[in-house]
């Protein structure tokens, strides 16, 4: 079997029930922890929006977003129910910078200075389970960049939240044509 690896993105509580709150982000969360407990020997790594307040993307900076997950907030946290299977250096930050709007896990980086895909080369990784919020944005642009880099992919429709289901529907197609397996 191919090494495999689950990818959970911004399954954080301001994309959950906070300023930014996405349709089936709860039932995301939920189907996540159990799809990790049914492949409990897998590793899981974690992308997380991780903005300063005066970050770009915020309204108040001219940009589209109302304030969302900035570093220190509640509202930037991994939801509680996975944080049994959280380990800091598979946890990789974007948006870090307040100039950059950063959508892809891609852009992440641990707390050790590694981004996404170097990891995913140490554990050897072929394959991977792309979950999270929103489909339309981070959960997308993260399955396209791990497909342009040589990854196998394949993103679980029940462990999505989205901005719209409207944008979610119309996303899932397009991954599909681009050669991203829906499961």
């Amino acid at each position: 079997m191919m090494n495999t690896a689950i990818i959970v993105v911004d399954e954080l509580y301001d994309f959950i029930d906070g300023s930014m709150a996405c349709g089936h982000a709860a039932e995301a969360v939920e189907e996540t922890v159990n799809l990790i407990r049914k492949n409990h020997s897998l590793p899981v790594l974690f992308v997380c929006d991780h903005h300063p307040a005066n970050h770009s993307s915020f309204v108040e900076q001219g940009g589209p977003w109302p304030p969302h997950c900035v570093a220190g907030t509640h509202g930037g946290d991994i939801h509680e129910a996975l944080h049994p299977f959280v380990q800091e250096e598979l946890t990789f930050f974007k948006g870090c910078d307040p100039a950059v709007e950063q959508y892809s896990g891609f852009d992440g980086h641990n707390a050790a200075g590694q981004s996404l895909a170097e990891v995913l080369g140490l554990l050897e990784v072929e394959l991977v389970y792309v979950v999270g919020i929103a489909t339309e944005y981070c959960v997308r642009n993260t399955a396209e960049d791990l497909l342009r880099a040589g990854f196998k992919v394949s993103v679980i429709k029940d462990c999505l939240g989205y901005v719209t289901l409207d944008g979610h529907e119309a996303v899932l197609p397009e991954l599909e044509a681009e050669g991203i397996r829906l499961i």
